[in-house]
């Protein structure tokens, strides 16, 4: 007996070292497939760039195996099996019967059905070792950064694991880094949401027990020259200069008032996650971002210096649930802070990214809600994918603090519009996005077109408690209006006035081998919390209203600047109403031109002159002149009217230089320019009266991505 298991185990270890040789010779004819299937991958259009999205199979009763076995090694490694009652006599002499072509067949079936092999036991079974330098070569770069692979991290190679997450807002969790690519990249358009939905195992990162993480993020620090910047920001802001001073709020003084800045506040950082599931079809993936573009400390042990003390804030913070319920359709949930459906479907690709072109033509928005999807997939090999997302987002205006307000609340005031008055409305804001993306041009390192369509519905509410009236002008406080007697008879406990919040959009991004172009356009009303319609909001309209009392003091700090106020009046009746409050409408957009210079000059993608773009943009952000010349707006001298800037406009030329994959030079050449409402020379420019404010900026500096 001594004997039989010293020759059983004698057999068992030459099966094993025979092991290597078999993979070995099959890794040969593995190397020799793959390298025929990416020539073919690269040379034809209909190759599709990603393996099946479905890298976990499903268990099977009856996996199919094709690995070769001789019988001496199913004997011996029967006889294992026997020993250790895994197998019974019987079961061991069925498949040692079977015909030798199908004995490790019925082998591998036996041991599924007790529960020995699990389905990804089986899937390792089947699928012979490949090399690192294989595993390259045979799998086919993305067609962008942005598109989400599904490659697990075991499947990708040590390249692909290693590459760093780029400093651009279209990273999403679930994402495998792109191998190093074969060609030097189109201009991959800025996009926020994914192309394809995250696959198990599809994040690449640190380990923290069954958890993935991949840290990412940017360091930038640039010098800045404006040839007018009344404001003072190290960021372009529009015309009305919140930080001038009582006698210079349009006034330049003897110069255009040129400034320099250094910053390096816009560094960015950010975390990706992952979290495992039992079920082969959930991914569940998150992230948190944040920056150092919050306010600036007034702690004693700074005050002097306070300048560089500028505080961390949160820019995203959510978790994402994807169900994949079929080979080609992705079901989602989104909870937590994230980029908004309406607005934020097209970013400028530019330098500067504290303001990123905000009232100059860029719309955008980071909001807290929560949000359901889709990704349907209709055809795979042109990368047509149909997406569709609805959400329900925190209702927000937009105030600004340094406008003030009447009851001199300040920063109250500021978020008593921006957060309670959308509260107040007792209804979330709603927000649609539908988005088709299509592989216009085949060739690779080009990312898929896509033309969306968003839409929002909001709504905001001022509630006027009756304390806010004042019987008497004699005894009336620095917050209470005096209210005749009908008036208050007609509103006894308080009244309340609302408008709506509205907007569309639509957006083209065409990515092509020679150019990419991005554009985007948009109207609304009350966009100014989607940095849109000039700082301007809601306007109290007192038309065909006579005996016009207010504005008063709301419970959201109200009246506030650049906004209407609540407002009673008498009709045409004689009745005591409330004055409607109706939002400034505006519209605009962007239109950027991307030229992939080192492209167009066949550069090695490997080298050092692999990086160089030129983006060439034109903006416009443009109240509707109805509105900024609405007599109901602007007929009663108690009521607060909009604000007389009519346009902003923007002209920018970008020119990038990527020294390799971690670091970037960016150098910027720009004109920003605020138009007021027609025939009025609102600002004094160096002396000169002018109907029109322009700031000629200089931007440049490195960017080191990790």
């Amino acid at each position: 007996m001594l004997k039989l298991k010293s020759w059983l185990f004698a057999v068992l270890v030459l099966a094993i070292a025979s092991a290597p040789v078999i993979a070995e010779n099959n890794n040969a004819k593995t190397s020799n497939d793959n390298a025929a299937n990416t020539a073919s991958a690269e040379g034809s259009p209909a190759a599709s760039p990603n393996p099946s999205p479905s890298p976990n199979p499903s268990p099977s009763p009856s996996p199919s195996v094709s690995l070769a076995a001789t019988d001496a090694n199913i004997t011996a490694l029967l006889g294992v099996l026997v020993m250790k009652g895994v197998l019974a006599p019987n079961e061991a002499n069925a498949i040692q019967n079977a015909s030798p072509s199908t004995q490790f067949q019925v082998l591998v079936e036996a041991l599924s059905r007790k529960g020995v092999l699990n389905a990804a036991d089986l899937s390792a079974a089947t699928k012979p070792a490949t090399p690192p330098a294989v595993a390259a070569a045979a799998v086919p770069a993305p067609e962008n950064e942005t598109m989400s692979s599904s490659l697990t991290a075991a499947e990708a190679s040590p390249q692909t694991q290693s590459q760093p997450q780029p400093p651009y807002p279209s990273r999403v969790a679930g994402e495998v880094a792109p191998p190093p690519a074969a060609v030097v990249t189109a201009v991959t358009p800025i996009r926020v949401f994914p192309v394809d939905a995250p696959r198990p195992g599809g994040l690449a990162g640190i380990k923290a027990g069954p958890i993935t993480l991949a840290p990412y993020g940017f360091i930038k620090a640039t010098i800045v020259h404006d040839s007018s910047d009344p404001d003072g920001d190290d960021f372009p802001f529009p015309g009305i200069w919140l930080n001038a001073g009582t006698n210079s709020t349009f006034n330049t003084g003897p110069t255009k008032d040129p400034e320099v800045h250094i910053k390096a506040r816009s560094t960015r950082f950010g975390m990706n996650f992952e979290w495992p599931d039992i079920s082969p079809k959930l991914t569940l993936t998150g992230k948190i971002e944040g920056d150092f573009e919050g306010n600036f400390t007034e702690v004693d042990n700074a005050d002097v210096s306070s300048i560089r003390n500028n505080q961390p804030r949160l820019r995203l913070a959510f978790v994402r649930l994807d169900y994949h319920a079929s080979e080609n359709t992705d079901l989602f949930f989104v909870g937590g802070q994230d980029w908004t459906l309406f607005g934020s479907g097209a970013l400028m690709n530019i330098v500067e990214t504290t303001f990123n072109g905000a009232f100059w033509g860029n719309i955008w928005e980071r909001s807290p809600q929560l949000r359901v999807g889709f990704i349907q997939t209709l055809e795979k090999q042109r990368h047509v994918n149909l997406e569709g997302q609805f959400g329900v987002m925190m209702p927000s205006t937009g105030e600004i603090l340094k406008l003030g307000t009447a009851a001199g609340n300040g920063l109250a005031a500021q978020l008593g519009q921006g957060e309670r008055e959308g509260a107040d409305a007792d209804r979330p804001e709603y927000e649609g996005r539908v988005a088709l993306s299509y592989q216009i041009d085949p060739a690779r390192g080009v990312a898929p077109a896509q033309i969306a369509f968003a839409g929002y519905h909001s709504r905001r509410t001022s509630i006027v408690p009756n304390s806010s009236y004042c019987n008497d002008p004699v005894d009336c406080t620095a917050t209470q209006t005096f209210i005749p007697a009908n008036y208050a008879a007609a509103f006894p406990n308080g009244f309340q006035t609302s408008s709506t919040q509205w907007g569309g959009q639509v957006v083209a991004q065409v990515p092509t081998r020679w150019f990419t172009v991005t554009a985007t356009a948009y109207k609304g009303g009350d966009m100014r919390f989607f940095l849109g319609g000039q700082l301007s909001t809601y306007a109290t309209d007192t038309g065909g209203l006579t005996g016009i009392v207010g504005p008063f003091v709301t419970a959201d700090g109200g009246p506030l600047a650049a906004a209407g106020g609540a407002v009673l009046g008498t009709n045409g009746s004689g009745q005591v109403v409330v004055a409607p409050q109706r939002p400034i409408r505006a519209f605009g957009g962007f239109v950027q031109l991307g030229l992939p210079l080192s492209r167009w000059f066949n550069a090695d993608p490997k080298g050092h002159n692999a990086g160089w773009q030129l983006h060439l943009l034109v903006g416009k952000d443009q109240l509707v002149n109805r509105d900024v010349n609405n007599p109901g707006f602007t007929a009663n001298a108690n009521v607060l009217s909009p604000l007389p800037l009519l346009m902003g406009k923007s002209a920018i030329g970008t020119l990038y230089y990527k020294v390799n994959n971690w670091a970037t030079f960016g150098f910027e050449q720009s004109i920003y320019a605020t138009r007021a409402i027609d025939h009025v020379n609102l600002y004094t420019i160096a002396g000169v009266g002018s109907n029109e404010w322009q700031d000629h900026r200089t931007e440049f500096g490195p960017i080191f991505t990790f």
